[in-house]
């Protein structure tokens, strides 16, 4: 050693620098993906960082008011407050609507209006940092987190949804497909059916770009930096990268805003009532209500990016693939009460979807459930269809949900 130094006297230092580096990123590494010494915290949402100052007319007129939907509860948790609706007969049939990553439950609100107007049991709630849910940190955004989410959501509710051989239906939309993926995969006898609207989990590996691997996942730049940039994002501010790239390649990460409709509301012929109490909401103001409002609501959605099932979900639609083909192997033994009953998975999603591209997730999911375990429905839309075409897809449902009631039992 004492000779080596000798020989490379300028070596030693580059030497030394490199191995601290080596040493720091490899902690910073470890503290992301375990935790490491952060203290776990819950970060409050706007309904009590911003809503106690408001008069009641300010409260009214936020882009998404707090009365938006009927049957309003917080569920405490040790994650925090939980923001859930639930509403429509309470003998109907039992809906459980999980939304995407950027906004929250609101881009279902005509989806669920409708589903309660044909007389079904509907329940939403916003997932831990969106909307008026707190949020977690530096709690991973899993499946973990939002399995246990969604059991806080059912067992809150007055009504039985899980006992004495209940079932219900699971639609999930975006993220929140992937989120109800997971939840089915473990859960099978209690979803009599699942729907699942240009869902994440399958997404391929292409689709994430170098740039967002930096951003989300690796931990090499500053968390307050990497969360000034998600923001400038978010709020479509120009970014260090190339412009034709982006268009070419479009990802999970960079598709901020796609849940928002690219064309005006007001210019929709027939605009999607996101709120009957409150009909003049729209969606495109959410984002930057969150953004401004929502301390938690960033760090919720990288953490999302990060931890949640956006790809490389294969095992849990593997494990759904293998029960539905166990209840088609044997219909004559298949009752109401056994879960998905109709040995069936909807999927919905938009033409013109840059995200969960249709040749791709036709492709990924037959390939996974069989073609005998899926149906397709597509729209003319992006990954927005809840918003813009939400009558289309409240068609399919019904379709299915009846031709499934129809099938002849033993």
């Amino acid at each position: 050693m004492e000779q080596w130094v000798r020989r490379n006297p300028l070596t030693l230092p580059a030497t030394l620098l490199g191995l601290q580096l080596a040493i720091t990123v490899g902690l910073k590494l470890y503290k992301i993906k375990t935790g490491g010494a952060q203290d776990e915290q819950v970060v409050p949402s706007p309904s009590k960082s911003l809503l106690p100052k408001l008069s009641p007319e300010e409260t009214a007129s936020c882009p998404y008011p707090p009365d938006a939907y009927p049957g309003t509860r917080d569920v405490e948790s040790p994650y925090g407050s939980l923001r859930v609706y639930e509403w429509g007969p309470e003998n109907g049939r039992k809906v459980l609507l999980v939304h995407g990553i950027s906004n929250p439950c609101i881009a279902l609100g005509a989806v669920a209006h409708g589903l309660a107007d044909k007389g079904c049991r509907v329940m939403m709630f916003d997932l831990p940092g969106r909307g008026y849910s707190d949020t977690p940190v530096p709690t991973p955004h899993s499946n973990r987190l939002y399995t246990t989410t969604i059991l806080l959501a059912l067992t809150s509710s007055p009504l039985s949804w899980t006992g004495n051989g209940e079932t219900f239906s699971l639609i999930g939309y975006s993220l929140g497909g992937g989120i109800v993926v997971n939840f089915t995969s473990y859960f099978p006898f209690l979803i009599s059916s699942l729907v699942l609207l240009a869902p994440a989990g399958l997404v391929r590996q292409s689709r994430i770009t170098l740039m967002n691997k930096i951003l989300y996942n690796t931990g090499l730049i500053n968390e307050t930096t990497l969360e000034k940039i998600v923001i400038g994002r978010m709020r479509r501010e120009e970014l260090p990268a190339r412009p034709t790239k982006l268009k070419k390649k479009p990802s999970i990460g960079t598709a901020i805003g796609e849940e928002i409709p690219k064309e005006r509301e007001e210019d929709i012929p027939t605009p999607p009532s996101l709120s009957q109490t409150r009909p003049n909401i729209t969606i495109s103001g959410i984002i930057p209500w969150q953004l401004d409002n929502h301390p938690g609501y960033v760090k919720s959605f990288m953490s999302s990016i990060r931890y949640g099932p956006i790809t490389g979900q294969h095992a849990d639609w593997q494990r759904i693939a293998k029960r539905l083909a166990a209840q088609n192997a044997s219909m004559e033994e298949r009752t109401e009460k056994e879960g998905l009953q109709n040995g069936k998975i909807l999927i919905i999603a938009g033409h013109k979807d840059a995200i969960i591209v249709e040749d791709e997730l036709v492709a990924d999911a037959t390939e996974i459930l069989g073609e005998n375990s899926v149906r397709f429905e597509f729209v003319d839309a992006g990954h927005d269809l809840p918003v813009s075409k939400s009558k289309e897809i409240l068609g399919f449902i019904s379709a299915f949900w009846e031709e499934s009631s129809s099938t002849p039992r033993s």
